[in-house]
């Protein structure tokens, strides 16, 4: 049965979605060499994601 809740589940989603994100952009800048370009585009992979997951 569902559990009622005030809504604490989007810090969470957030939380997962920059985390990933920032997996993401220092994957992607440590393979490339370009860590300065992809540290912040990660941020904004995350970013998004977060905010897909709280939708």
């Amino acid at each position: 049965m569902p559990v009622a809740t005030d809504g604490g589940d989007e810090e969470d989603g957030l939380g997962i979605g920059i985390g990933v994100g920032l997996a993401i952009g220092a994957s992607i800048g440590l393979l490339t060499d370009n860590l300065a370009l992809w540290l912040p585009m990660g941020l904004v992979i995350g970013l998004t994601i977060g905010g897909m997951l709280n939708w």
